[in-house]
């Protein structure tokens, strides 16, 4: 194979540092400074997609075993308190790169672009003289920085026979089975690394995602029938929030009949399988491949189907079927993953590499097999949020040690660079633990006593409603925004959280030093709902007026755009006459949702719900439901309606914004909401800047002289009738006119 970077290096350069390793220890480095490069150690991360804790030897699986993963752990030390921070592909592997929450790094769902201009820890080792390859599952759409060599799948890729991106940016299959080819590839950069300098290898496995495709040489491994079920299996989801009826990632109702349970043709038993996607593997494979995959399957198949026909299985014995083949299937691909876990470690110890070589083991995240009924994450549930992490470093870390530290993937980055002696920059959020590395796994004093995490992907593949929350040592509590409530697990009595405490008396206190403990790492990470981008698409209101609002839009040539609330919807109810009397003769698009919040309207801008529209003025109005549903502080309100701006400047650097106060509401000045409107309403007049945006306060016209609200003006105290669109109506018309939206009235 032709070499796959390049050689050229200034040799005096890398003779000095190899003289400076003969040190002990190693110089602390700047992350341009590639002159001091001492002792600093190999990295080789090995990362899979979706292995869950519970099918590794080493954390006490019960259906399957792997020797070469739990050789890791009785060569080094394992966490049994190992988290993700958005249990998501892309997401993980963006926190991993940056150290940063996904708000922070901005990849935040799957179908996000991955800024590659951001700092990451590879491109400092880049810069401070380690060569870097990635190889295998990127998942982050653009394409890698800060790596001498990469050879990517593109997507999620395929098992058989993958399609890989090269560097030029062409493709190439390469006939074969994926995570054989990507050890192949990864071992083959090793052999042609420059033997001068430190390396980075993230050699990241497609295994073992959906859909799940083992090799012929695990066809049968663990046959149907033999593995153990989740005492979890067929759970009900009584006693905790209701949005868990919702998800479609259950074994029961929603596997595809060819694309998970691998049979042939047309859906058979549409009652049981659902029957959009293909099994598209099947279609890869050559024609030897088929007729192993065949010869195996294909009795199986005609076995249960024969049985199903004849009416000899219960709706119950059906699942469990499901449940045998989806997990023969996902523990075939882990064996891949754990026999080239095992080359990779034979490389490292047959070329003399193993003294300064760190091998990790470790996976995006955790997965659901079987437990709860479900297949998948995303969840915060125990399954979901846990990822393993096994980490051999000969002479720094102990053999056979287990760390009850609480670390995340944003650890994984300040880790790496203090490791090979670089500077961390100041903005990273994940801390390192290279002192529990190097203490036998023990705890410091000031280490973390809780996580964060985070889950964003509302209204998507599985409909996982967007939910956060924070775990300690025992105890869990989730936070559901969609229908604002709390679920509260005790880990210690509860350890499958089948039932929220949240509303139990015993555990009052801790639920209230576990929003305390959420409020302080929210605050902690800089997490501003106002400003995160979230879709109510879940909610099918919403997503049929987005749809209606979308189309609306595409007919382009709109003058005068309204984003808001309810509020702003209203003009369609009890402003109608106002709006066809003072806004009829022109172009004018209504986007006002009942119920938005700031994140909400700039998750529509960001979606480009205005379409290829680019009117001459856009009215804002904003904010009342962030102060309403949550009492937000009002510099955060502010911030969320900041980005708006920014955002609609962006898309339409020519429209006039017409930011609008916020409306009053309550009774009289004294209501707190009010008073945290007037607080919102202070901070966004600074945006006005006398060219593009103009700021008017226009809470006189809806107030009575002693400053309360009229309930003819606001029948609610909240929102308009039609003589409080009146009024809206009259403060708008002078700024309108003048920019020649409206003609004279």
């Amino acid at each position: 194979m032709a070499p796959m970077y390049d050689r050229s290096f200034h040799g005096l350069l890398w003779l000095a540092a190899a003289l400076a390793s003969l040190t002990h220890g190693f110089t602390k480095v700047s992350a341009d400074d590639s002159s001091q490069v001492g002792q600093r150690p190999n990295i080789i991360f090995i990362f899979s997609d979706d292995h869950a804790l519970q099918a590794i030897g080493a954390y006490g699986s019960q259906v399957n075993q792997t020797p070469r993963i739990d050789q890791l752990a009785r060569q080094g030390m394992i966490f049994d308190q190992s988290f993700c921070c958005n249990s998501l592909c892309g997401p993980s592997r963006a926190s991993v790169l940056t150290g940063k929450h996904s708000h922070v790094n901005g990849f935040m769902r799957n179908g996000n672009r991955f800024d590659g201009s951001q700092p990451t820890f590879i491109k400092r080792l880049q810069k401070t003289g380690y060569q870097t390859a990635v190889i295998g599952k990127w998942h982050l759409v653009s394409q890698p920085e800060g790596f001498d060599f990469y050879r990517i799948l593109p997507g999620q890729g395929s098992y058989y026979n993958p399609d890989f991106i090269e560097m030029d940016g062409s493709r190439k299959r390469y006939e074969g089975y994926c995570t054989d080819l990507i050890a192949d590839f990864s071992i083959d950069w090793l052999e042609q690394r420059d033997r001068d300098r430190p390396f980075v290898l993230m050699c990241q496995h497609k295994a073992p995602h959906r859909n799940w495709a083992p090799h012929p040489r695990h066809f049968g491994r663990y046959k149907l029938g033999t593995i153990p079920e989740p005492a979890t299996l067929f759970d009900d989801y009584s006693g905790r929030t209701k949005l868990l009826h919702e998800s479609e990632m259950s074994i029961a109702n929603h596997f595809h009949w060819g694309h998970d349970m691998k049979f042939h043709g047309e859906n058979r038993f549409p009652e049981h399988f659902r029957g959009a996607i293909k099994n598209g593997e099947y279609g890869r494979m050559t024609d030897q491949q088929k007729a192993d995959w065949d010869a195996y399957y294909e009795p199986e198949n005609q076995a249960f189907m024969k049985q199903l026909q004849a009416g000899q299985l219960t709706t119950e014995q059906v699942t469990q079927w499901k449940y045998q083949r989806y997990m023969h299937d996902y523990l075939g691909c882990v064996q891949a993953v754990d026999e080239n876990v095992g080359r990779i470690i034979d490389y490292v110890d047959n070329s003399e590499l193993a003294d300064n070589t760190v091998v990790i083991y470790c996976s995006d995240q955790g997965f659901y097999l079987g437990e709860h009924g479900w297949y998948d994450k995303r969840w915060m549930f125990e399954e979901s949020l846990r990822m393993p992490f096994l980490i051999r470093w000969p002479n720094v870390v102990p053999a056979g040690q287990r760390s009850q530290a609480m670390i995340q993937n944003i650890d994984y980055a300040p880790t790496f660079l203090e490791m090979a002696g670089v500077e961390l920059p100041e903005d990273i959020q994940g801390e390192s633990f290279l002192s529990i590395l190097k203490s036998d796994g023990g705890v410091p004093e000031d280490w973390r006593q809780a996580i964060y995490y985070a889950y964003y992907e509302n209204a998507a593949v599985h409909q996982v409603p967007q939910h956060d929350g924070v775990r300690t040592d025992r105890y869990k509590a989730m936070y559901f925004p969609r229908t604002r409530e709390w679920n509260l697990f005790d880990l210690e009595t509860d350890p499958q959280e089948m039932k929220s405490v949240h509303d139990q008396p015993q555990y009052k206190e801790v639920l209230e030093d576990m929003k305390q403990r959420y409020n302080q790492l929210r605050d902690k990470y800089e997490v501003n709902s106002a400003t995160i981008p979230a879709t109510r698409g879940d909610e099918a209101w919403w997503a049929k007026r987005d749809r209606e609002k979308r189309q609306q839009a595409q007919q382009g040539g709109h003058d005068l755009v309204f984003i808001g609330d309810s509020i702003t919807q209203g003009w369609e109810g009890a402003g109608r006459d106002i709006w066809q009397q003072h806004f009829g003769d022109v172009k004018a698009l209504n986007l006002g949702f009942s119920g938005d919040r700031t994140e909400h309207v700039i998750w529509r801008l960001s979606q480009n719900q205005m379409g290829p529209n680019r009117p001459q003025v856009a009215v804002i109005m904003i904010g009342t439901n962030n102060a309403g549903h949550s009492q937000q502080d009002p510099a955060q309100t502010a911030a969320g309606v900041q980005e708006i701006v920014r955002l609609l400047r962006q898309k339409s650097p020519k429209t006039k914004i017409l930011l609008q106060s916020i409306f009053p509401r309550g009774a009289d000045p004294q209501d707190p909401l009010r008073q945290i409107n007037s607080g919102v309403n202070e901070k966004i007049s600074s945006l006005d800047d006398g060219q593009h945006v103009f700021f008017q306060d226009v809470s006189e016209a809806f107030l009575e002289p002693d400053g309360t609200i009229s309930k003819e003006v606001m029948p609610d105290l909240l929102h308009l009738s039609a003589e409080g669109y009146r009024r809206w109506a009259e403060t708008l018309l002078p700024k309108l006119q003048k920019w020649n939206v409206l003609r004279g009235q």
